[in-house]
């Protein structure tokens, strides 16, 4: 690559980053820091009908949560500045009125009346209307009235667009890096609008010339936006400036059904599809955060989505898949969206999560049920359970029996209490009493011991045991949970399960 990287993420503030924005804000990452380029960060909000107020602040802090904030953007090296595109608005008219003056573009008067009839016109007849050469000099445009006319309906403030003058007749033979040569036909595309009667540009024009001006390298974006790459080269060639190099992105797919991820699905199945949490009056959207997600857990989720290195390695830190990145491994065809594999990769970062990290983070929640435990506790806790969940939010839920005795059991697990079981458990108190040493591997040890000199089936004892101590069948190790909770609340549980069972 001759000149310096330079990739973009242009999101429109338009409501929160959608997950799928976030993965094209990752491969553009990857991109520039693979080719030890520059990753910036563009605010396209032209759309000034569609701007939601706290969106643009949404969208850095989610960036930031994940760990990927942009080298350039707003109030950060601004390069290339401003990096709003409402603030660089008289430019924008600047280079309208040049493709004006080349030829380019034309001046179009339609009223929204005049538009809907000749649609209407043209669906009573199987059409599909389009505003292209077919009509363009059909229609209220400076292509059919004078300049001077066209002049004067202008200074008068009567109403009008900017269209692009798409050329006739050609073969456009474009290279997208993911999915090679794509071919448009030129008289099939429309005339789009450039620059809107209320003064601000459309999203083709401000694109494009920021693109150029920003020095845009590679332009990295969803596979939504193919249909108007032809357009977009068009309006390179139009200015005379050189195309970047363009890759688009698969989408991400409903886990179930087909057609593109969207926010209902995430509702439906209960997972996700914003980075963090969005409030509207009307509802809360939860967010990777907030469900409590660690932000290399999302990356490392959404980079495999579309993309892999040609092996079956799934864990790779974010230097890792700098390391490991390339376009040219990206899929053509959509990813679905798995909800399960996206905990599974959250419990891969779980576990690898120091313990007293993990304690710190699992206090909150043990201080909120009104319990006083010592981190140290709480630590040996969090190192029996986390090899079990996926959120630190579920720690409460495999571990409550070390805080709180169970005041009811299991109704299947307490099938497993015989006739004889009070018995043995009134003997096992005997042989737990004599025990000084009350660690783990003692316990286990003498109470084994116990088992075969007496012909004790292990079963017998060791279900009622944790029945007693737990409230059911599960948990960690029976001797670890023994060891915690220490003697006497160990025999107090057993002897409160001989009353009640």
């Amino acid at each position: 690559m001759s000149k310096q990287v330079r990739v973009r993420f242009a999101p429109s503030p338009t409501g929160p980053l959608h997950i799928g924005g976030v993965r094209t804000a990752l491969f553009n990452y990857l991109f520039a820091k693979k080719n030890k380029g520059i990753f910036f960060l563009r605010i396209e909000d032209t759309d000034q009908n569609r701007f939601v107020p706290g969106a643009e602040a949404y969208i850095l802090e989610a960036l930031e949560w994940l760990g990927i904030s942009p080298d350039e953007t707003i109030g950060i090296n601004e390069k290339f500045g401003p990096y709003r595109q409402s603030e660089r608005k008289p430019l924008y008219r600047e280079y309208a009125d040049q493709l004006i003056d080349t030829g380019w573009a034309y001046y179009a008067f339609d009223s929204a009346e005049v538009l809907d009839a000749a649609r209407k016109e043209q669906e009573e007849q199987g059409n599909t209307f389009i505003y292209n050469h077919t009509n363009r000099e059909l229609l209220d445009t400076s292509l059919v009235i004078s300049a001077e006319e066209t002049a004067k309906r202008i200074a008068n403030g009567d109403a009008y667009v900017i269209r692009f003058k798409t050329p006739v007749g050609e073969t456009l033979h474009l290279q997208d890096i993911i999915r090679g040569d794509v071919k448009f036909e030129t008289s099939l595309l429309d005339d789009k609008v450039l620059f809107k009667s209320d003064g601000m540009p459309t999203y083709h024009l401000a694109n494009i010339v920021d693109d150029h001006l920003m020095e845009t390298s590679h332009v990295i974006r969803g596979e939504e936006w193919l249909p108007s790459m032809p357009l977009h080269v068009l309006l390179y060639r139009a200015f005379g400036w050189d195309a970047p190099e363009f890759a688009h992105l698969p989408l991400i797919l409903k886990p179930i059904g087909n057609g593109k991820l969207s926010k209902r699905d995430g509702d439906k199945l209960g997972f996700p599809v914003f980075p963090l949490e969005w409030k509207t009056e009307e509802a809360i959207s939860s967010g990777y955060r907030e469900k409590g997600f660690f932000p290399e857990a999302v990356l490392n989720f959404l980079a495999l989505l579309g993309w892999n290195d040609g092996t079956d390695k799934e864990i790779y830190t974010l230097e890792e898949l700098v390391e490991a990145f390339d376009l040219n491994r990206v899929h053509k065809a959509g990813a679905k969206f798995d909800p399960e594999k996206n905990k599974w990769f959250n419990h891969q970062y779980l576990i690898k999560q120091k313990d007293d990290d993990l304690a710190k983070a699992f206090a909150p929640i043990v201080a909120e049920k009104g319990i006083s435990t010592s981190e140290n506790q709480l630590t040996k806790i969090v190192s029996l359970i986390k090899e079990r969940a996926n959120f630190t939010s579920e720690f409460w839920d495999l571990s409550d029996f070390f805080f709180v005795a169970p005041i009811a059991y299991d109704e299947k697990a307490s099938k497993n209490w015989k006739a004889e079981t009070p018995a043995l458990m009134q003997e096992l108190i005997s042989v737990l009493e004599e025990i000084t040493d009350f660690t783990s591997t003692n316990i286990e040890t003498i109470v084994k011991d116990w088992l075969v000199i007496n012909e004790i089936g292990m079963g017998k004892v060791m279900q009622p045991f944790r029945l007693s101590l737990v409230g059911a069948l599960k948990g960690p190790h029976l001797f670890d949970i023994v060891e915690l909770i220490g003697k006497k609340e160990t025999i107090t549980r057993i002897e409160k399960a001989i009353i009640t069972l």
